[in-house]
């Protein structure tokens, strides 16, 4: 598993396929109580950077649909 110190790198796709992958162990079973906490600790963790990707997305998607109506009010005056 990645460490916090490397999770600031991470994309959103290795973010996304890292927590796929840890959802699947917790799915399947087979692992301690210990280890299965641990799973859930770091599945936590990548949901917060994939959350914080999509919210930079969304960001830049608003702004750019607002730059775009701004575009098109000017045109019209």
């Amino acid at each position: 598993m990645t460490s916090k110190a490397d999770e600031a790198g991470l994309g959103y796709e290795q973010a996304r396929d890292e927590l796929i992958e840890v959802v699947r162990r917790l799915e399947t079973g087979g692992t301690t109580l210990e280890e299965s906490l641990a799973l859930w600790e770091r599945g936590e963790e990548l949901a917060k950077v994939c959350r914080r990707w999509l919210d930079g997305a969304r960001a830049r998607l608003d702004a750019a649909l607002a730059e775009e109506e701004d575009d098109d009010e000017g045109e019209k005056a």
